[in-house]
């Protein structure tokens, strides 16, 4: 796989991509899933969201996540060995309206039971649409991570399609919407690349976190309650 440039290129790159190594897909709550010893960083966000165009862009390559005119068309969870370092974990889209109920029902607890109970979580980074407002899915997403208590990180897409002022607006409009600081999105382009280092900051600073997970509460604080 190639890369859109060099590290050479970027001195001050927070995270300079040296290997990737795809490890394989989850399918199911209890199915297969890689064992490794790294710390993981998951990415969700709604179907169209641009969650593989930003994983694409964040780890400067083309095609590593694959871009699909087909939304909902992800229906495993996916990782990725970044530089013997971390695990980086693409979750299914969730919310396409055309997808059938029973197929969403199984995404839910594909999604939620991962993220109970994978040992290695260190966060995940929640897309949200510049230029729309949070829809019901995403609100129970950013209510179900507020319930476990994981480290998230929410990043703003498509902000080239909006201009400047719009931008400065839509990101004080979703702090707002969502209970969060303004300062704790990062807005994001994946076709400028703005934001991809203040995005890739973050995500280094939080692999270098200890787990978040209170190993003495026992498994059933991580089971939140299903709503």
């Amino acid at each position: 796989m190639g890369e859109d440039a060099t590290p050479s290129a970027r001195p001050h790159d927070p995270l300079v991509i040296r290997d990737i190594e795809y490890l394989g897909p989850m399918a199911s709550p209890t199915g297969w899933r890689p064992e490794h010893p790294f710390p993981e960083i998951a990415f969700a966000g709604r179907s169209n969201v641009g969650k593989s165009s930003l994983i694409n862009k964040l780890v400067r390559r083309k095609k590593l996540a694959r871009v699909s005119n087909t939304p909902g068309r992800t229906r495993e969870i996916h990782f990725f060995r970044v530089n013997k370092d971390f695990v980086l974990v693409d979750l299914p889209g969730y919310g396409y309206a055309r997808i059938s109920r029973e197929r969403r029902a199984e995404w839910r607890p594909l999604i939620e039971g991962f993220l109970k109970r994978s040992p290695g979580i260190r966060g995940i980074v929640q897309l949200l649409d510049a230029r729309h407002d949070p829809t019901g899915d995403d609100e129970q997403m950013l209510g179900f991570l507020a319930e476990l208590g994981l480290p998230t990180i929410v990043a703003a897409t498509k902000i080239d399609k909006l201009s400047k002022s719009a931008v400065r607006r839509r990101l004080r409009e979703l702090a707002d919407s969502i209970g969060m600081d303004e300062s704790q999105i990062i807005p994001f382009s994946a076709v400028t690349g703005e934001g991809r280092d203040e995005l890739a900051e973050a995500i280094v600073e939080l692999i270098a976190q200890p787990s978040w997970r209170d190993t003495t509460s026992g498994e059933e604080d991580a089971d939140v309650e299903d709503r």
